[in-house]
C-alpha cells in the first residue's frame, strides 16, 4: 500500500482482490475501489467483509478473469486512477494482464510479482536438503514488456516472512513433502531428517496465524521470507474515442 503512492481519495482497480486484504483498507482510507477477482468464493468472502465494515459506498466487486473481454466485462477504459495487481497476475498471456492495467487507469499502474522462487518453497530447507528450485523471472518479462509498450517502469524489493507451523514430525513433512516436485520426489526422507533437526517450540501455538487457522504446536528455527517486486508504471495507452 505504502508503494502504490496513493493521492487522497483516488479511485483503485485492485485485480485479483481476493478477500479484500488490500481493497478493504483502502477503501477505509477513503479510496474508491473497484475489487476484482475471478473467484465467486473469494468474493463471497470479500462481501461479508464489506459489510461488517460499513464500505457498501466505497467497494465495487466485480467477478473478472485475466482472460475476460475487459471490453464486455471489465471496468470501461481509464476508469480509475491507479490500477493494480497484487501477486495475482495468472494468466498465460502476460502482455494482455499489463494492457489491460494499463488501459483501465488514469495516472499509476502496478504489479506485485514473485522475485525468487515461487511462495510454496521454503529455499532455506530446499537448499539444506539439496533439492532443485526453478527460480521465476515472470517479473523481469513483466519488466521487458512494458519497456516495448514504451512505459518507463520502476521497481523495488520487498520479501515478506512466512512461519509454517505443524502439530507433529509427520505432520510437518506432510506439509513440506508439497514442495517436493519436479524430480525431487526422492529428498523425502533427507526432509524428514532436517525438520527433525529444526523443529522448535511455538510460542503462539494455538493463535490465529496470518489466514487465521490456528497455529500447530512445532515451527522450524527459521523465517521463511519470499522476495517480492514491486513493478509501477505511469500508463502510456490513450483513452479511447
Amino acid at each position: 500500500m505504502k508503494l502504490l503512492a496513493l493521492k487522497p481519495g483516488e479511485s483503485v482497480l485492485d485485480m485479483g482482490c481476493g478477500a479484500g486484504s488490500i481493497a478493504i483498507p483502502l477503501a477505509q482510507d477513503g479510496h474508491p475501489v473497484i475489487a476484482a477477482d475471478f473467484s465467486p468464493a473469494m468474493l463471497g468472502t470479500l462481501d461479508a467483509g464489506i459489510e461488517y465494515y460499513g464500505l457498501e459506498e466505497l467497494i465495487t466487486p466485480l467477478e473478472l478473469a485475466w482472460d475476460d473481454d475487459w471490453d464486455l466485462v471489465g471496468p470501461v477504459t481509464k476508469a480509475v486512477d491507479v490500477a493494480f495487481a497484487s501477486r495475482s497476475v495468472t494468466t498465460t498471456n502476460l502482455k494482455g494482464a499489463l494492457a489491460k492495467l494499463d488501459r483501465t487507469a488514469r495516472r499509476r499502474c502496478a504489479v506485485t510479482m514473485v522475485a525468487n522462487s515461487s511462495p510454496r518453497y521454503d529455499l532455506h530447507v530446499m537448499n539444506a536438503i539439496g533439492a532443485s528450485v526453478t527460480c521465476s523471472n515472470g517479473f523481469v518479462y513483466a519488466f521487458n514488456i512494458l519497456i516495448q509498450m514504451g512505459a518507463l517502469p520502476q521497481v523495488s524489493y520487498f520479501e515478506s516472512p512466512r512461519r509454517d507451523t505443524f502439530d507433529s514430525l509427520e505432520a510437518g513433512v506432510t506439509d513440506f513433502s508439497r514442495m517436493l516436485e519436479h524430480g525431487n520426489e526422492d529428498k523425502i526422507d533427507r526432509l524428514r531428517d532436517y525438520i527433525a533437526q529444526h523443529m522448535i517450540e511455538n510460542p503462539h501455538a494455538g493463535e490465529p496465524g496470518s489466514k487465521g487457522v490456528p497455529q500447530g504446536r512445532y515451527m522450524l528455527d527459521h523465517i521463511r521470507k519470499v522476495r517480492w517486486a514491486f513493478i509501477a508504471w505511469a500508463p502510456v495507452s490513450a483513452p479511447r474515442p
